[in-house]
């Protein structure tokens, strides 16, 4: 007799979400290029599923150098340009052009001599946040989310509201929203324990 696996509702049964569910969403990411990369698509997502982004993820790595900041300010004008007609990304100009604002943001905080993860994790006190969500209290938004919003729009960074922030944060494990009666739950809590920045 099969087990039941139990998942949170929201990756449905595709086969590239479900595993997305499984393997990425909630663990802990220390890495400040990871994060830049989960920011920036993350704000592509606006007004989108995460869906259409994650199955054009590997378009935006290949149009944005992999999402390594230093090289993404050495695009000239012209390429940025050309994006507009890449048709494996979205091709919202405003959106576009907020990568390359990120980066030069993400630099800009480099050369202060501020590591973007410790940036990014200050705001939950270096360390995940974790909840027994049951399923119909999981947030879009809270005060943390509300506060590394400003903070990231003060710094130069640009699609990066307080909802976005929210979905970053439980994309990187900053928080864990997987529902407890999710299989992922409990690895995902062990995962946060042990984390250290």
């Amino acid at each position: 007799m099969t087990k039941t696996i139990h998942r949170c509702s929201w990756c449905g049964t595709h086969p590239d979400y479900v595993h997305y569910h499984d393997t990425v969403w909630g663990q802990p990411v220390k890495d400040s290029q990871e994060l830049f990369a989960k920011l920036c698509l993350d704000g592509q997502q606006a007004g989108l599923s995460w869906i259409t982004i994650l199955r054009k993820q590997a378009n935006y790595e290949k149009a944005f150098c992999d999402f390594n900041p230093h090289d993404i300010v050495q695009l000239s004008s012209e390429y940025q340009a050309s994006l507009m007609h890449n048709a494996g990304i979205i091709r919202n100009r405003l959106k576009i052009e907020s990568i390359f604002k990120n980066a030069r943001a993400y630099l800009a905080l480099q050369e202060k001599g501020v590591q973007f993860n410790e940036f990014l994790w200050q705001f939950s006190d270096g360390q995940p946040r974790i909840f027994a969500r049951q399923g119909g209290d999981i947030p879009t938004s809270d005060e943390v989310s509300d506060t590394m919003a400003k903070a990231l729009k003060k710094a130069g960074f640009s699609f990066v509201g307080t909802t976005i922030c929210y979905a970053f944060m439980q994309a990187v494990g900053m928080v864990n929203d997987h529902v407890v009666s999710c299989h992922c739950y409990e690895p995902t809590c062990d995962a946060m324990r042990r984390f250290t920045l």
